[in-house]
């Protein structure tokens, strides 16, 4: 089981106990540990790559499986709870369809300034549909909208939005896999092999 794991890379594997590279104050991969949900939140938490990519405006890039098997990688706004990453998208999207066929996505947000960081989740995702005025029934879509177009710019998006659509769905993924490279201290797995 170990010689599977990517130590170079911090990772957290939930199908994988004990395979994740020390994160600053995280146990050693030498700490074979049951690994759950909760502790990739609190990787998410304590690690200042994962902290600063959540904090930020760079849209989050979602893929998941089309219908016809073939990949699709979308950007989309998120919101972070602390416990799950948190999207929303109009009911008839496309992907509304694939992702209730297909539930397993994976997520990255990624800086463009060298030494790049790199937070890389993956998980199952499920949705709800909730009613307007998203204000009352989801409100993390507000302060999505708010963070990626400002105050205003966020107002303006949320009133088109109700005019336009009955419901919204809410998208939730909560993190199975996690992965932060940094390029300083955590490069690619590859990096670390012989060629």
């Amino acid at each position: 089981m170990l010689r599977d794991c990517v130590w170079i890379a911090c990772t957290l594997r939930m199908d994988r106990p004990g395979c994740w590279k020390q994160a600053s104050g995280m146990p050693t991969p030498n700490s074979i540990m049951s690994v759950t949900q909760p502790d990739a939140a609190t990787i998410l938490h304590l690690d200042s790559i994962a902290q600063d990519l959540l904090r930020s405006t760079i849209p989050a890039r979602l893929a998941y499986v089309w219908r016809d098997g073939t990949p699709r990688v979308i950007p989309m706004w998120f919101h972070w709870t602390g416990q799950e990453l948190l999207m929303g998208a109009p009911p008839n999207a496309p992907k509304m369809k694939a992702l209730g066929v297909q539930p397993k996505i994976a997520l990255t947000i990624d800086s463009t300034d060298w030494p790049y960081g790199l937070l890389s989740v993956r998980g199952s995702a499920s949705f709800d549909l909730v009613e307007q005025p998203l204000s009352e029934t989801f409100p993390e879509y507000g302060l999505m909208a708010r963070r990626y177009l400002g105050e205003i710019g966020g107002q303006e998006f949320l009133r088109g939005l109700q005019q336009r659509f009955s419901h919204w769905a809410r998208i939730t993924l909560r993190p199975e896999d996690v992965r932060i490279l940094d390029f300083t201290q955590r490069f690619p797995s590859a990096w670390s092999r012989a060629a």
